[in-house]
Parts: C-alpha cells; sequence; structure tokens
C-alpha cells in the first residue's frame, strides 16, 4: 500500500492508500470502520466530482492495482475482472475475440470498471443496447464488516438469490466497494454508420416523430444544439451543419443491414430533409466525439435532466430560448438531456451582473425543475464548483422514495463507513 494525499470537493487532504488484494482492503475497511473513519473509494477520478462534498474524516481508497482478469471464457460471450481495471484496458482485452462492452464511456483510459459501474455512466449506445444494470450478472463487494459478499454469477442464466448487481450499480459506492465483475458481452459491430440531419426550430418535433416511427432500428438518437455541434464535430474533425438544431441518427450490425437501415431512412425522410452519411472511420471519430463530451469540458457547468422523451425537444427549445450561451446534447429518445456552460458568463442570464454565479446556477435549476414537474423528470447538477453545492441542489429534487434508499443504505452501512452525505439526500 502507498501512501499520499487527495481532496474531494475541498474537502480534505485525505490521505490515499491502494491495496493490492481483496485481503488488504478489506483490512482496510475493518480498521477505518473501527476508528470512526470513512472510506471515500475512487479509480481514475472521472466522476470524483459527483455528488456532496464529504461529510466524515476518512480516508480515500484508490482501487486501480486491482485490475486482474480472473476469467475470460470467450465462448460463452463473458468476462470476469477485477473492478479496478480501467475500460480501455478491458475492450483491449475483449477485442481479439471480437467483442465489446458496449457502453459508450467518457475518458476510457482513466474511467475503471467499478467507478462507472458506481455512477452508472452510460451514452449514445443507451438507446440500442441499455445501461450497465443490463451486463452485470456477478458482482462481488467488500461490506462495511471488511468481507466480501457476491451476488449472480458467471453464467448469463443466473436467477439465484436477490439481485444484488442492480442495486450496486449507480449507487455511487454507499453500499460498498466493488471488488470484482461478470460481465456479459456483445460481439463487435462489423460495421457503423451516423446519419446527421440539420433542423429548425419549426420543423424540430415532426422530424423527430418521423424518427420515433421509422422502420429502422437505431442504436443511438441525439439532438444537438448549435453550442455543443460545434464543439462534438470540432473534436471530431468534421465540418459542423449549419443550423441550430442537429439530430445524429447511428446504427451498428453487419454491412447489409446497416446499409438497407440507412437506405430506409432516406426513403422515409424523403427530399425534404439533406442527410450527411458517414460510414467507417468518419463515422467512429463522431461517435468518439458525442461520447466524449462534456467530459472533456474543462471547468464547465454541467447539468443532467431527465424526463419523458415526448418532453425533451420542449425542455431543449426552453434552454435554448432562455439560455442561448448554454450547449445542449440530448440522448432524446431516452429522456435524457445534458447541458454545460459556463454561469459567469452574462449572456448567460441578463441578470448574472447583480448576481453571482452560484445564484444564477441556482436559478437555472429551479426554472428546469419546475418545468420538469408535469413530466415527473427531474435534474442534477453532474459537475459544478464544490462552492456551489451548498447553494445549487446538486441531486435536484428529493424521489419520493428516499425513505427506502435510507433503510437500504442502513442495512448496508449502518456505521457509516462508505462515501457518507455524498448520495442522495444526504446519504
Amino acid at each position: 500500500m502507498v501512501s499520499e494525499t487527495c481532496t474531494i470537493d475541498g474537502f480534505g487532504p485525505l490521505p490515499v492508500v491502494r491495496p493490492t488484494s481483496v485481503a488488504d482492503l478489506g483490512e482496510l475497511v475493518r480498521r477505518a470502520a473501527g476508528d470512526g473513519q470513512a472510506i471515500y473509494p475512487f479509480g481514475g477520478q472521472t466522476q470524483l466530482g459527483l455528488g456532496n462534498p464529504p461529510t466524515k474524516p476518512g480516508i480515500a481508497v484508490d482501487m486501480r492495482e486491482l485490475d486482474r482478469v480472473i476469467d475470460f471464457p470467450a465462448r460463452d460471450m463473458t468476462v470476469t475482472v477485477q473492478a479496478g481495471i480501467t475500460i480501455a484496458k478491458l475492450q483491449a482485452l475483449l477485442a481479439p475475440e471480437n467483442l465489446r462492452l458496449p457502453i459508450d464511456v467518457p475518458q476510457p483510459e482513466k474511467a475503471t470498471l467499478a467507478g462507472i459501474l458506481a455512477t452508472n455512466v452510460s451514452g449514445p449506445r443507451r438507446l440500442g443496447y441499455g445501461t450497465l444494470r443490463d451486463y452485470v450478472i456477478g458482482i462481488s463487494a467488500v461490506n462495511n464488516e471488511g468481507h466480501e459478499f457476491k451476488a449472480g454469477g458467471r453464467v448469463v442464466k443466473n436467477v439465484a438469490g436477490y439481485d444484488l448487481c442492480k442495486l450496486l450499480v449507480g449507487s455511487l459506492g454507499t453500499l460498498g466497494i466493488i471488488t470484482q465483475v461478470t460481465l456479459k458481452l456483445r460481439p463487435l459491430a462489423e460495421e457503423a454508420a451516423l446519419v446527421t440531419l440539420a433542423s429548425y426550430e419549426q420543423g424540430l418535433a415532426a422530424l423527430l416523430d418521423q424518427l420515433y416511427a421509422t422502420r429502422t432500428r437505431p442504436v443511438c438518437l441525439e439532438l444537438l444544439n448549435r453550442r455543443s455541434a460545434e464543439t462534438i464535430f470540432f473534436a471530431a474533425r468534421l465540418t459542423c451543419p449549419d443550423a441550430p438544431w442537429i439530430v445524429v441518427i447511428g446504427f451498428e450490425g453487419n454491412a447489409d443491414l446497416v446499409n438497407w437501415q440507412v437506405q430506409q431512412l432516406v426513403k422515409e425522410l424523403g427530399a425534404a430533409h439533406s442527410l450527411n452519411v458517414r460510414i467507417g472511420a468518419k463515422a467512429g471519430w463522431l461517435w468518439q466525439s458525442l461520447s466524449e463530451w462534456p467530459a472533456e469540458l474543462d471547468g464547465t457547468v454541467v447539468y443532467q435532466a431527465c424526463a419523458q422523451p415526448s418532453a425533451v425537444v420542449g425542455l431543449c427549445q426552453l434552454v435554448q430560448s432562455k439560455f442561448p450561451a448554454l450547449a445542449v446534447h440530448a440522448h432524446v429518445a431516452n429522456g435524457i438531456v445534458r447541458i454545460a456552460g459556463e454561469f459567469m458568463a452574462v449572456e448567460t442570464y441578463p441578470a448574472a451582473k447583480r448576481f453571482p454565479p452560484a445564484s444564477v446556477a441556482k436559478y437555472f435549476m429551479d426554472a428546469f425543475l419546475d418545468a420538469l414537474r408535469d413530466s415527473r423528470g427531474n435534474m442534477s447538477a453532474v459537475r459544478c464548483p464544490h462552492q456551489w453545492k451548498s447553494v445549487v441542489s446538486v441531486w435536484g429534487r428529493p424521489p419520493a422514495d428516499l425513505w427506502l434508499m435510507r433503510q437500504v443504505k442502513c442495512q448496508f452501512d449502518p456505521r457509516g463507513v462508505f462515501n457518507p452525505g455524498r448520495f442522495v439526500g444526504g446519504i
């Protein structure tokens, strides 16, 4: 174990320890719990700013030494690995066997499997392939007594016991420290294509209605305003369409299937729309750029809203009309909208000259929480300065089942060892 220090959301410095085995990690947890300290696990720190600031002194645990491959029966299309492995290393392991984990992860060379599981990261391919919860079939984690517990197994058809796999995914490390994961996999796509469409305000809703009714089966359907599109297309070394809204439709599969879907989409949309089709390397560049946004926007405040898909266009247009300086990127068919920008920019909000940025950001969040109420949506601050978190409600409106979440936390971690205070409702 090697010690150093780190700071989480301005809290610290915290001593950092790197366990090299599950036994070391268990001993570390037992010792910290006995001393009344907290444990703050992390990996590549790509999501470390998510959530509330820590509330209890303790130690930060760097999980990246736990990155061994345990079992890889490629014919079964599963893999079992320690959870500190980076996503780039995992995908490189799978690729020679023509397999992949079809989840878009920003900064894969840094992000660890445990980190993206704890934060439930997803991207453009979510429409076609689902989320991480759909691929975890077995999981191991260390509890607050330092003992490793297991759920699921190493085969796809495993229905024994409670589905703790889904419970741990997205729990922000508040229920235990994930140490090992078994994933089911998918074959690498033979071909990929991205179709881009330029749209103006008045025709946007009708265009998306056409795409919802298409006979094709896209694996992604993205809506970008001009601000986000400029950044995304520039990063992909491509020319950005000249329009206030850009729609991106993605297809993957064998070459014949992809080509048929592209041709079918062209027929359905007709001559009224100008399409740009990218296949192969150019599609790959744009897909990567879509997946990386907004992780590459250093220092930018990022919100994420979730709503019924039918409400997404209205929400995006509301952002554009009231806050034209903000960038908008929506996984439109999944009901997810990411909004990014600099809230200290005067043009973001006319009264910004009179109010500090944190108050402007709070005004923005409160306004859109109200707009989301009818669609039963919510909004969270994915990234913002830690000084703002006393003003801005990081997790948005408290969920109706918060009482149940507290009960689960109490059962798994009654002493408040793991990431105390960082999750929804201060869990």
